[in-house]
């Protein structure tokens, strides 16, 4: 059975930045969906203008891996609406794949349980994307490290918990670092954020980038297992 991926992007940067539009004429969901559908997963978009915001509980119950891009629109996404993908994640296990400025959406401030902040910059300068964790199923086919040329930098501190696991840290020529590739486990939930992808860089056409969002659909997706029992419960053995 195919993996079924939800693509979701607030898809409004691209049709008001003149730059950001000509790179990504029909949104940065279509590019990021264009190269899972070539990984073979069953690949449906949605936007913040759909109906229920594009995350309608029909929409969710036929969701394995969200992957979520988003920017300018994060406080417009309705409290009822964050909370119900909340719920998806660390209740069902829907994967949630976070890229970028997406880092300051609702739902991954919820999961995480602070504020995202980091430092930044945008002057097109070059990124290098080291792997730090070389076993892991997320950096599978990317060697020691990648380069993208421009792009937009962000710097530590990130306010983020430590990671459960961090996968990339990124060198900006500027000189700052940053945890570009972080893991979290939250309930039945497993989370990646993924910094790469800045709305007028083309930075979603590269291969590196395509091959670690494929990676992590893969390593986000739901593990088949009943579902925990709480509360008051009889021994196994006579007491």
């Amino acid at each position: 059975m195919k993996l079924k991926v939800l693509v979701w992007n607030e898809y409004i940067v691209e049709k008001e930045n003149p730059e950001a539009a000509e790179i990504y004429p029909e949104g940065i969901h279509i590019v990021i969906a264009e190269a899972l559908e070539k990984a073979g997963f069953e690949v449906t978009t949605a936007t913040l203008s759909d109906p229920e915001q594009g995350f309608s509980k029909e929409i969710l119950d036929k969701t394995d891996v969200i992957v979520m891009w988003s920017h300018i629109a994060n406080e417009k996404l309705e409290d009822r609406i964050a909370e119900r993908v909340y719920e998806k994640i660390v209740r069902d296990g829907v994967g949630f794949i976070v890229l970028h400025s997406a880092k300051n959406s609702k739902i991954f401030r919820k999961l995480v349980g602070t504020s995202c902040k980091v430092k930044w910059r945008e002057a097109g300068e070059k990124e290098r994307i080291w792997v730090v964790a070389p076993w892991h199923p997320i950096a599978e086919g990317i060697g020691d490290y990648f380069e993208l040329e421009h792009t937009e930098m962000y710097g530590e501190p990130f306010d983020i918990p430590p990671p459960d696991e961090l996968v990339f840290i990124s060198w900006f020529k500027g000189g700052e670092v940053f945890r570009s590739g972080c893991c979290f486990y939250r309930g039945r939930g497993k989370i990646f954020y993924f910094k790469p992808g800045h709305e007028t860089y083309p930075i979603y056409y590269d291969k590196n980038v395509q091959k670690v969002l494929v990676n992590a659909a893969m390593w986000a997706a739901p593990v088949k297992r009943p579902k925990s029992i709480y509360g008051k419960v009889e021994p196994l053995e006579s007491l």
